[in-house]
């Protein structure tokens, strides 16, 4: 809930044992959790088939029962959402939104075997896992970012080197490099999104920019970054025009200081937020 990490678990059936086989993958790799919050079972309903067959599952009473059993035996505690009330889900429901949204457009009617689709799914897992969420100190001259990963597996998450197969043909690449390419192509939407958001500001801002400022790390929108690489810089110093407002600032990496439209520098998520906070305050 707090650092919204992303697990994916890719089950082959709707069944009971499919789903507590499902749990155990997860205890096994995440730890045992206390608590479980979740979908009411009537937020299943739909008219797809798929919302229909889950429904079932989860309204039977011997499935029910026996995930109860084996919860019993771990000590957790399972916690459903009100009924008819699927915003009280909303922290899981944009992370499965980020998912769900990307691997329709990318995958589409592809059809992968079920080790192609695990591989592609936790792949993606480890996408969403990979974003910056805030400066690992207050140091200028770190820019390593925390991210979710850090939480999970105790460091960032990384990729080995590869061909770029996003505009190869699939019909000319074998069946694991076409599980890349749409690593690829999820990556490269899901990526702009996010930045996307980041950089939105909201009218009662005005004319102000509380993100840009001496010293905070932000990330540069860059094209064709390969997935998992983020673009991270300090910013050194602010350039603002005869009217006050700032729409340059000079930033630093490694390699030097250049200057960058504010436009393509998108703040850490909890600065963002935080900044946003002590405007309101301010501001009342």
């Amino acid at each position: 809930m707090g650092t919204k990490a992303v697990h994916l678990e890719l089950v082959s059936d709707l069944t009971t044992e499919a789903f507590i086989a499902c749990l155990k993958r997860l205890f096994s790799r995440r730890g045992i959790s206390k608590t479980i919050h979740s979908d009411n079972a009537t937020n299943f309903v739909g008219a797809s088939r798929e919302l229909m067959e889950l429904n079932k599952l989860f309204q039977s009473a011997e499935h029910n029962e026996m995930v109860q059993k084996f919860l019993a035996n771990q000590t957790v505690t399972w916690k459903f959402i009100p009924p008819r009330s699927p915003h009280f889900g909303g922290l899981w429901k944009a992370a499965v939104k980020s998912f769900k949204h990307h691997l329709v457009r990318t995958v589409g009617d592809t059809l992968l075997t079920f080790e192609q689709l695990e591989t592609c799914v936790v792949e993606i897992e480890a996408i969403l896992n990979s974003r910056p969420i805030s400066p690992m100190s207050p140091d200028p001259h770190d820019l390593q970012p925390l991210t979710p990963a850090h939480f999970l597996i105790g460091g960032p998450l990384t990729s080995f080197p590869q061909m770029d197969l996003t505009e190869t043909t699939s019909n000319r690449i074998s069946a694991w490099q076409h599980a890349q390419k749409l690593r690829q192509h999820f990556w490269k939407r899901w990526q702009k999104e996010y930045l996307h958001q980041l950089t939105v500001r909201s009218k009662w801002q005005g004319n102000a920019n509380p993100c840009i400022k001496l010293n905070t790390l932000v990330i540069i929108m860059e094209d064709n970054l390969p997935p998992l690489q983020w673009k991270l810089h300090r910013i050194v110093d602010t350039h603002p025009g005869q009217d006050g407002i700032i729409r340059v600032a000079t930033v630093k990496i490694d390699t030097g200081e250049y200057k960058r439209c504010i436009k393509r520098l998108c703040p850490l998520p909890i600065e963002y937020s935080s900044e946003i906070e002590e405007v309101k305050k301010s501001s009342q």
